[in-house]
């Protein structure tokens, strides 16, 4: 009897699934027919892929080959001559900007009722509340003009000292590994030695050896979530992104509470938390002893959530500046030697000493090349903004609320200046000043009120990082036809992740 009954309510089953079969196809077609329109109504005249994947759009040709992809967009705005195309990826609707005018446009409109940074197409959700990126008008001024003690150059001078510890103390491990003859990848090594410089210049001795771990564990959870699918759910890389940053905020939250002690005992700052939290105890106490509530953005989880902005731009970003920085000098013979010659009139390994501020300032010419590095690779490729309301962009196209807007870097370093497929230094130098000339189209640290406001630390980083790299190591890539390829990782890097063979050049590592 059971047998039959199941029979009978499995026959039953099948009948109704058949009846509603239809309704179902009609709805399907429905959905599709419906983002079909409302996709092809917000791209108008400008070139796009004419039908879409419903939801997922070009998402999976993207996540296979983002090289190709935002290639793609790209050579449709360029050859349509409009200066920007469209295109779809998971339920939203975008615009590739390649048009530097136009970038400056997005650049210069960041406010709620136009654009907002958004930094990841899916980045408030995983970056978490508490991030700059997301501030606007007079909150953003007042974030960042707290700030501004983090770099000044008695701080700048305080964290060279540290970028050289680590630096130094890395290269020493790399040339172990490699001894001239095996080849090693050096993008997870710079990744590993940028997270160690960010973890000890950021949060200095806050972060005990066993947090160091796991925020190195949260870290890559939160890397690999970046380029996952934004799946919050369980199990999902992207919901164990969401998760690790909480996590990482939380220790950084640690970090200023440790750090708002030791500045209100009147020690003198020896990390960027110190620097920042010397003015910030102030506002602090002069509220207490007042009466008055407590400052804006000085709570521990908000100020964590800002360090942790801090130690993501710093990151990536300069992790793929160091390989290309390694990649180009080694294609270009004569630069490494002009490099080398600057920096050994300046300092020596046998000195004893760390490269002082002052000495780094004289390297121009080291500087050049930091500066071309990020001009002819700019790490961060775009950035991406949504649109709060319709923007008129041109006088014929206004761009929908809620579509999000890709300002390209990367294409308008290709722009302006002369000769821009070449990688030139010395367009950076005291008698062509092209950075001035053409600093419309200099935009690898944004432009307008985000204009990243630690890019004074990052060409130091760059520069501390190859002075010392082309003066104690002796370098060779390894051969590959596609070595110098671009690859998202998730800023760009060598599509072989700078390959190289290394052996130690110096009679004898410094100890500093």
């Amino acid at each position: 009897m059971e047998m039959l009954s199941w029979g009978l309510d499995g026959a039953t089953l099948r009948q109704t699934l058949a009846s509603i079969s239809p309704y179902i196809v009609g709805l399907v077609v429905f959905f599709f027919l419906k983002e079909q329109f409302s996709y092809l109504k917000r791209k108008g005249p400008l070139p796009g892929p004419h039908i879409i994947v419903p939801f997922l759009g070009s998402s999976i040709p993207m996540i296979l080959n983002p090289t190709e992809f935002w290639a793609r967009l790209a050579k449709r705005a360029e050859s349509s001559g409009l200066g920007f195309s469209a295109d779809f990826l998971m339920g939203r609707f975008i615009l590739f900007i390649r048009s530097t005018e136009l970038s400056h446009k997005i650049f210069a409109n960041v406010r709620p009722d136009a654009f907002h940074l958004i930094g990841h197409p899916f980045g408030k959700k995983l970056f978490g509340e508490h991030n700059m990126i997301y501030m606007f008008d007079q909150a953003h001024k007042d974030l960042r003009g707290r700030i501004a003690p983090n770099f000044t150059l008695k701080a700048l001078a305080t964290y060279t000292a540290i970028q050289q510890k680590v630096i130094l103390s890395h290269l020493k491990q790399w040339v172990e590994i490699s001894n001239g003859s095996k080849p090693i990848s050096l993008r997870i090594l710079c990744r590993d030695m940028n997270l160690e410089t960010s973890q000890t210049v950021f949060a200095g001795p806050y972060l005990s050896k066993e947090a160091r771990e796991q925020f190195n564990k949260d870290y890559n959870l939160f890397n690999v979530g970046l380029m996952s699918l934004p799946f919050d759910l369980p199990g999902f890389a992207f919901r164990k992104a969401r998760l690790a940053v909480s996590r990482l905020v939380h220790t950084l939250a640690g970090c200023t509470k440790e750090s708002k002690s030791r500045m209100l005992s009147g020690e003198e700052p020896i990390c960027l938390a110190d620097f920042w939290m010397q003015d910030t105890v102030r506002e602090i106490a002069e509220a207490e002893a007042a009466g008055k509530p407590m400052p804006p953005q000085t709570a521990d989880e908000e100020i964590g959530g800002h360090l942790f902005d801090f130690l993501f731009a710093a990151q990536d970003a300069s992790t793929s500046s160091l390989c290309w920085a390694v990649s180009l000098l080694e294609s270009h013979p004569d630069v490494l030697q002009k490099v080398r010659a600057e920096v050994s009139a300046l300092w020596t390994p046998d000195s004893g000493e760390p490269i002082s501020a002052e000495k780094l300032r004289q390297m121009r010419y080291t500087e050049a090349v930091a500066r071309e590095v990020v001009r002819y690779r700019p790490p961060a490729t775009m950035v991406p903004h949504i649109a709060g309301e319709p923007f008129q962009l041109t006088d014929w196209y206004t761009i929908p609320k809620g579509t999000i807007v890709f300002p390209s870097v990367y294409e308008s370093s290709f722009q302006g200046f002369p000769e821009p497929d070449r990688f030139d230094p010395d367009r950076f130098s005291e008698d062509r000043q092209e950075d001035w000339v053409y600093k419309r189209f200099f935009l690898a640290f944004g432009a307008g009120a985000h204009q990243c406001v630690g890019q004074r630390y990052a060409i130091n980083h760059l520069m501390l990082f190859i002075a010392l790299f082309v003066s104690l190591i002796d370098f060779k890539r390894e051969n590959s036809d596609d070595r110098d390829e671009i690859t998202y990782m998730p800023t760009i890097v060598p599509k072989d992740g700078c390959t190289v063979y290394l052996s130690q050049r110096c009679a004898k590592f410094p100890s500093f």
